[in-house]
């Protein structure tokens, strides 16, 4: 057993097909338009990867949008979008963190952004092949708990492992050393 954190992230792109991803793309853009200004008044620097080599103060610019952006996110209920358990239920998230992947000042379809959904601790009971059996928070000192399956999948990624050890164990190991 092991409490882990998973984090998975969403690419938004010009092919986003719902009603979020489309709100995030232009509202992020928008507000991209509007904020590049400060670091680029005369347009002279067309993407934003032009920009950050000019004026490193542009990579501030994750965070200005993430503001343009996070009602869209609080719509979600702290639930990932395009993850989901076997059974189709949505992973729960706690920490949305929103990235500027690139843009064009002259060109929405080549606006890219990221948003990074990282879940609170959840308990590694077993793992079968490409597939986690998980339950929510810290369920080591249980008898029972209520446990989902998640498939490992492209975007998602473990980002904190902890090995459990019972307490009785740990003594034991250092009594031997």
């Amino acid at each position: 057993m092991a409490l882990i954190k998973l984090a998975y992230k969403q690419i938004i792109d010009a092919s986003a097909q719902g009603k979020f991803e489309r709100s995030v793309l232009q509202a992020s853009y928008q507000e991209f338009l509007l904020k590049m200004q400060t670091y680029n008044p005369n347009r002279e620097f067309k993407t934003f990867t032009a920009l950050k080599v000019h004026d490193g103060r542009a990579n501030s610019l994750h965070y200005k949008l993430s503001f343009a952006v996070g009602h869209f996110i609080q719509t979600l209920d702290n639930k990932i979008p395009g993850l989901s358990d076997n059974l189709g239920n949505p992973v729960k998230f706690e920490i949305p963190q929103f990235e500027l992947i690139e843009s064009h000042i002259n060109d929405i379809s080549s606006h890219k952004v990221a948003i990074t959904y990282t879940t609170g601790i959840l308990t590694l009971v077993n793992q079968l092949a490409e597939f986690m059996v998980l339950a929510e928070g810290d369920v080591s000192e249980k008898f029972v708990a209520d446990t989902f399956i998640l498939k490992m999948q492209q975007g998602l990624s473990i980002t904190s492992y902890q090995e459990y050890q019972p307490e009785s164990l740990f003594k034991d190991t250092f009594q031997q050393v």
